[in-house]
């Protein structure tokens, strides 16, 4: 009985150590790969940080296994370990945050390192690719989504118009700039006209909200301003009030 029993161990240890080993490179290998991205990218947690973090999710879970086999614990204290060195990624930076992505590649990479040392290495592969993809695919797309919802969030701009005439045109400037403005994409925000003291100048301001943002549009409204014989000058800013 005891030759029998000892015969067992002299050949299912060194399976089980050699089982170990393969799972434990594959975490390696995988990790590195998820790390070697985050590198590329000057990313706080690189290539040591995510080969370690999958590397020794899954010593930690195959040493489970062997310890006590069936049972799933160890899976959750990896997540809960792993969980505070992701937070120790995460950086307030006045009102936003950093480090998001990088504590959340963390914890995939443990959940990867967990597949590998639970002999899961067909997951393992899986979610290694798409990890790697979701940070190189959903980089540039959440970008562009981010600066299309930025762009409709501002999209509409104050400008403030100033026009100098003699005062003996004022009623035509004021007349000329209401007209000039709405034959174009512009919307008249507020508007007045008053002589320039101890002088015989008058100024109309007028405060014009555009849509577009476009600049070259002011640019062919003062162009088109300019062309009266009793206009002075016509000069344009952006503004962010409506105050005069």
């Amino acid at each position: 009985m005891n030759n029998s029993w000892s015969h067992f161990w002299s050949e299912a240890v060194p399976l089980m150590r050699a089982t170990s080993i393969l799972r434990l490179v594959a975490a390696l290998i995988l990790g590195a790969c998820i790390g070697a991205e985050r590198q590329w990218r000057q990313r706080a947690a690189g290539l040591r940080t995510n080969t370690l973090v999958c590397f020794g999710a899954a010593a930690f879970v195959d040493l489970g296994l062997t310890i006590a086999p069936g049972t799933t614990q160890v899976v959750a204290y990896v997540v809960s370990g792993v969980g505070f060195l992701g937070a120790g990624a995460i950086m307030k930076d006045g009102g936003s945050v950093r480090g998001l992505n990088t504590a959340a590649t963390l914890w995939c990479s443990a959940a990867v390192g967990a597949c590998a040392g639970a002999g899961q290495t067909l997951d393992a592969i899986f979610v290694t690719a798409l990890l790697v993809l979701i940070n190189l695919v959903l980089r540039p797309l959440s970008r562009a989504i981010d600066q299309r919802s930025l762009a409709a969030l501002d999209t509409h701009k104050l400008y403030r118009l100033r026009l100098f005439s003699d005062t003996e045109h004022q009623l035509d400037a004021e007349y000329e700039v209401t007209r000039a403005v709405a034959a174009r994409s512009l919307a008249l925000r507020n508007i007045r006209a008053e002589q320039v003291e101890d002088t015989d100048h008058s100024v109309v301001q007028a405060i014009l909200e555009s849509a577009t943002r476009d600049t070259a549009l002011m640019n062919t409204l003062v162009e088109h301003l300019r062309a009266f014989p009793w206009t002075q000058s016509v000069e344009w800013t952006e503004t962010d009030t409506e105050a005069e």
